[in-house]
């Protein structure tokens, strides 16, 4: 394609997520306050309101008691920046342009002309903050009125790797006297991988011991540091049982623990102001957690993830609902909350305000996920359908040796593998994990574990072409320039 063409193509894409919001309704004192936490990297199967009974996450689960659980909640893409935009716009990352991760030699960004949650709710009267990681760009498209201080990518010096102070940070918004409410952005680090050093500073990356998730021998400010003991965590299905592993999986959990903790001080906070009862908690994280199977995949365990929503004055509490919903419709529900009638023609997601607290939902009964790049030289290309039972993946670039993200390559975890005469991870070979097919069809009631493919059964030929029509639908509609794949191969 043709630089002029290709200019031609993206402002056809541009005009058609062209928004109104001439009409949006100035801010009122009926509406209600919004919190937003996204933790990083933080897999559903380390919370203990979804069965795990060793990480200690008290706070994450007072939460989930005081509110809604969904048991059936999926990130669209399992990497961190392209996630955090879906989030952030409603979009898919491969239509708002953040294909991958924004760091600046990557230099993915979203397209200039996207309104993200953040700008449409200042338009809706809103006060707007943030704190901690953002990892998405450019500035002017994923603007907030106040920064109330900067997270550093994967730094365990930053503020991110120190969550109760966050919360600290955040109560002049809590405090302050304003008609307008406000909507809060906290996203915090943890329990991202840190980058492999020593003791003394000196970098490693040679897999021979246990990343230390930014945990650190002096404790962050006003946290207590809970650690455990290889020996009792949870080992998931994805993943193996190896000393290593378990090693890994302890560090992982004091990460959370800490994080966690943040959570917990955020509330307390948010109470001592008086606004609690006033206030939208949304905890959800952006991708599956940092192993091997689960982030930058998308199998089950990178993009089936927690989703908490505490509703002010909430009728019912403890209440688990199965609604399948999408990172792409958390904009939409936000912007529900806050009453904002703007007419938006971006959103690929949807409202699921309506629906929260109820028993029986119909409607709601399928996602699609989608990823492109992770790190720029991380091409990899799949487009997802997760029904209730059935669950097609489309690997685009099937041929390609599945890239592996950098840190996961670099783990420990992994590392151990590769020395092991299994060669298996968790319960699948590393050979099926590296070159995959182009199409995996799995049957989620039968093998929960995505392990037996059926795309060349024939048994579920009216299955797969049922799915395929639909993925492509959807690659059609949501502008997706990998659709040119169907046509030419």
């Amino acid at each position: 394609m043709s630089g002029t063409s290709l200019q031609a193509f993206l402002t056809i894409i541009l005009s058609a997520f062209l928004v109104n919001v001439s009409d949006a309704r100035p801010g009122k004192q009926s509406r209600p306050n919004i919190i937003l936490i996204v933790s990083d990297d933080h897999g559903r199967e380390a919370v203990g309101c979804y069965g795990n009974k060793v990480v200690k996450t008290p706070n994450i689960d007072r939460l989930a008691s005081e509110g809604t659980r969904f048991s059936n909640a999926f990130c669209t893409v399992s990497s961190c920046s392209p996630s955090r935009s879906a989030i952030l716009t409603g979009m898919q990352s491969h239509s708002n342009g953040m294909y991958g991760l924004e760091h600046q030699e990557h230099h993915f960004s979203s397209f200039d002309k996207i309104l993200s949650l953040p700008v449409l709710l200042e338009k809706a009267g809103y006060r707007t903050a943030r704190i901690g990681k953002l990892h998405v760009a450019p500035e002017p498209v994923y603007h907030f009125q106040k920064v109330l201080q900067e997270g550093a990518v994967n730094n365990p010096a930053s503020i991110g790797r120190s969550p109760v102070e966050m919360a600290d940070l955040c109560s002049p918004v809590f405090s302050e006297s304003s008609e307008q409410p406000f909507f809060l952005y906290y996203a915090t680090d943890d329990p991202h991988r840190s980058n492999s050093v020593l003791a003394n500073g000196t970098p490693f990356f040679d897999g021979s011991r246990p990343n230390a998730f930014g945990n650190r021998t002096q404790a962050y400010p006003m946290v207590v540091e809970n650690t455990f003991n290889p020996a009792n965590v949870v080992v998931p299905s994805f993943l193996p049982d190896t000393r290593a592993c378990r090693e890994e999986l302890a560090q992982y959990y004091q990460a959370i623990s800490r994080m966690d903790q943040g959570v917990g001080r955020l509330i307390s906070n948010l109470k001592a102001a008086g606004k609690y009862e006033q206030t939208v908690i949304i905890y959800i994280s952006d991708n599956g957690s940092p192993f091997p199977g689960s982030k930058t995949n998308l199998y089950e365990p990178g993009m089936r993830l927690p989703c908490i929503v505490k509703l002010p004055n909430a009728s019912r509490k403890n209440f688990v609902n199965d609604a399948m919903i999408s990172w792409v419709d958390i904009t939409p529900t936000i912007l529900d909350f806050a009453d904002f009638t703007g007419s938006i023609k971006q959103f690929q997601g949807r409202s699921f305000k309506n629906i929260i607290e109820q028993e029986t939902v119909k409607g709601w009964d399928e996602v699609y996920a989608s990823h492109s790049f992770h790190e720029v030289m991380m091409y990899y290309p799949m487009r997802v359908l997760r029904e209730r039972r059935y669950k097609l993946i489309y690997n685009i670039a099937w041929k390609l040796q599945y890239p592996m993200a950098l840190d996961l390559y670099q783990s420990y975890t992994w590392q151990s593998i590769t020395k092991t005469k299994s060669g298996k991870l968790g319960q699948r070979t590393v050979q099926s994990y590296l070159q995959r097919p182009k199409f995996e069809l799995y049957d989620l009631d039968k093998d929960p574990n995505e392990l037996n493919n059926l795309a060349d059964n024939v048994g579920y030929k009216h299955e797969l072409k049922r799915m395929q029509d639909k993925l492509r639908h959807f690659q059609e509609r949501t502008h997706d320039m990998w659709l040119s794949k169907w046509n030419y191969e």
